[in-house]
């Protein structure tokens, strides 16, 4: 790592020998090339964590399963502005792909409560969406869909193109740009996850929102998506859950919003055209998040900042976006479920080297 970026190093460091992380990975690109590559603490019991290691980042996938519908928006086989149902016959609600999108479908929970089991259940979990009114007119307000996000959107692609998500986002974006991240690991990858662990035994409870709100509606169901034994085991790890449960290096991440910042070139491979990056990246929400309870600028897949930054962060402390400003991207994975302050000191550290 270049000495230019030796505050970042200290302040990684800082937090694992604080004990405030136990396992993280922290990538960097400037200028379209590496810059910092770190990696601390354990993945799982005392075996340390490596380049190579998965972790479930949460919402950090959001962005992931919308470009795999966009992949096919810059093919022109799906309109931005056609009703879902032009896609998916029998789809109840009367929302636009692009209100899918921006978290304005009106479809920010599942509508039947659900075990932990039926996480595995792509069908079931559709056909409830399907089936469901939404909560309020589509496009008049948005609300994050926590858990819906990735069955609405990755339906979709499945509807068009025929193929699961996983399958389509591991054939069609991380296979040509070379991104070790997937939906629905198989046993090899799965030996490579790191274990989720409490920062705080309260985290379960904090982030869940009062029982009976919106938020805690759209977290808690399916149930278990806060529960250890449910998030480091094989049924977690192998299905496929794309609103929250991608898994990725730190290193996947970061060259994926190098490549958006490119306009959807990396390493020589185009993926997607720069009026599709465009499009995809500018504000197209600007107003009140009922379920984030603040004012939130939607993309189409991620958060817009006044910065002028994009991406997004998730539950747990793992957040990823690029900065076209500034010119960097950057990819924090934890298994360290606590508040994102880390992420915060490390930009700090960041901003003071650039």
């Amino acid at each position: 790592m270049p000495v230019r970026f030796d505050a970042v190093h200290d302040c990684f460091h800082d937090l694992l020998a604080s004990g405030r992380e136990t396992g993280a990975a922290l990538a960097i690109d400037v200028d379209g090339e590496p810059a910092v590559r770190l990696t601390g603490g354990a993945r799982k019991g005392t075996d340390p964590w490596r380049a190579d290691t998965l972790v479930a980042v949460y919402s950090v996938g959001k962005p992931v399963v919308a470009l795999c519908l966009l992949t096919l928006v810059d093919r022109g086989r799906v309109d931005l502005d056609e009703q879902v149902a032009a896609y998916w016959p029998g789809f109840r609600t009367p929302a636009t792909v692009r209100q899918v999108l921006t978290h304005t479908a009106g479809l920010p929970a599942f509508p039947v409560p659900r075990p932990p089991e039926a996480v595995a259940d792509w069908d079931l979990l559709c056909a409830d969406l399907a089936a469901a009114d939404p909560e309020w007119e589509p496009g008049s307000v948005a609300a994050e869909h926590a858990w819906t996000y990735g069955h609405l959107v990755g339906e979709l692609v499945r509807r068009v193109d025929g193929r699961p998500v996983g399958r389509f986002l591991a054939e069609e974006i991380a296979g040509p740009w070379r991104l070790d991240l997937g939906y629905g690991l198989g046993e090899a990858d799965q030996l490579r996850c790191a274990d989720l662990r409490y920062g705080d035994p309260e985290w379960p409870r904090l982030v869940a929102g009062a029982p009976g709100s919106l938020r805690f509606r759209a977290v808690d169901n399916p149930a278990g998506g806060r529960d250890l034994s449910v998030l480091n085991s094989p049924l977690w790890r192998g299905t496929e859950v794309p609103a929250v449960n991608l898994h990725a290096t730190a290193d996947a991440v970061a060259r994926l919003y190098t490549g958006l910042l490119a306009g959807g070139t990396l390493d020589g491979v185009r993926l997607f055209g720069a009026d599709l990056v465009t499009e995809a990246t500018r504000v197209q929400y600007d107003g009140d998040d009922l379920l984030l309870d603040r004012r939130t600028r939607w993309t189409l897949g991620m958060q817009w900042e006044p910065d002028g930054s994009w991406g997004m962060g998730g539950l747990g402390g793992s957040s990823a976006w690029a900065d076209p400003e500034c010119g960097y991207t950057f990819a924090y994975t934890t298994a360290h479920l606590a508040d994102h302050d880390r992420v915060d000191e490390l930009v700090e550290a960041l901003h003071s080297c650039l």
